[in-house]
């Protein structure tokens, strides 16, 4: 770790389901699932599991803060859990399950807590926000097949996840709640008719296809930032066409059967909103992938109103 990276350690349940809400983000350095908050020295999962070790199972960040915000990560911490629950996460119970942000040092502390206060006065829950704010302690590593779970079985993982409760119980709790009525007055037509009704806007004849100014993309309906110029190309398909998004965590792929077609259709995350499609036919020497987005879902802003328009956070995208 270089003086510039920093740690945070989350506990969240089961870590298995830890690791992919912050992996192949920007500014993630590393994510490592493992044990800690008690006293027993290089427990084993077993051990952890009995409920007599005092650990927790957590996960450990290396991050750069210069991309990547402790408050992001708070953030994205809060919204994989519940965090009114001191029996455990979900379907599984004990306090090895239980949540806990660990902090490495004050301003951590104060940040996770004002976060913590927010949360718990936002309403968003009826019961209150109880995920303790600790000194972090030592942290030992998991097994090697407690590492990248999600990765290395993803069908098992996708059960878990979904069979536990915590996939929906994050999309209740988490998703954008959107006024259809008060929407279609904001968006214009062709707006609505795509992220809301999942339509297609004409090749050529639409705003971005042909964008070469620096700047980014941001969804229309919630401002989330989802492209970069930089990983624009022309694709000659009549779309504006990316090699990657700028954060994998604000999109959501889903299998489209309609049109007769098998396609992966690409919303995100927050507002749910339907942007385009994803292929494989992209450059390959920048991965292969083609995200195929509508201008109509989207909101151009250029690099030099980005600080103004509250997004000053993205500007390292263009150092």
């Amino acid at each position: 770790m270089t003086n510039q990276n920093e740690l945070a350690t989350f506990a969240g349940g089961c870590f298995w389901c830890m690791v992919e809400p912050f992996d192949q983000r920007p500014g993630i350095i590393n994510v490592v699932s493992g044990y800690t908050g008690g006293d027993t020295e290089n427990p084993t999962y077993e051990q952890v599991c009995s409920n007599t070790t005092g650990h927790v199972e957590a996960v450990q960040i290396t991050f750069n803060p210069e991309i990547m915000s402790y408050e992001e990560l708070v953030n994205t911490f809060w919204q994989q859990i519940n965090p009114t629950d001191a029996g455990g996460q979900f379907n599984d119970r004990g306090e090895s399950y239980q949540t806990a942000i660990f902090y490495h040092n004050e301003k951590q502390k104060k940040i996770a807590e004002q976060s913590k206060q927010k949360l718990d006065q936002s309403g968003k829950f009826s019961k209150p926000v109880i995920t303790p704010i600790i000194p972090a302690k030592t942290f030992y590593e998991a097994e090697v097949e407690h590492q990248d779970y999600y990765k290395k079985n993803s069908f098992h993982y996708k059960l878990y996840k979904k069979g536990s409760g915590r996939e929906d119980f994050i999309k209740s709790n988490w998703k954008l709640k959107t006024d259809k009525v008060k929407l279609k007055e904001q968006l214009s037509p062709i707006q609505y008719s795509v992220t809301q009704e999942n339509a297609t806007e004409r090749p050529f004849d639409n705003a971005y296809w042909d964008n070469e100014e620096e700047g980014i993309y941001v969804d229309v309906v919630s401002g989330e930032v989802l492209f970069s110029s930089h990983d624009k190309f022309d694709a000659a398909c009549g779309w504006p066409s990316f090699t990657k998004p700028v954060d994998p965590h604000q999109l959501n792929e889903e299998t489209d059967t309609s049109h007769g077609m098998i396609r992966t259709e690409v919303r995100s995350k927050n507002a749910d909103s339907h942007l385009g499609h994803l292929f494989d036919d992209g450059p390959k020497d920048k991965g292969g992938m083609r995200y195929c987005m509508n201008s109509a879902a989207m909101r151009f802003i250029p690099k030099d109103e980005m600080e103004g328009k509250g997004y000053s956070n993205y500007l390292y995208l263009f150092k």
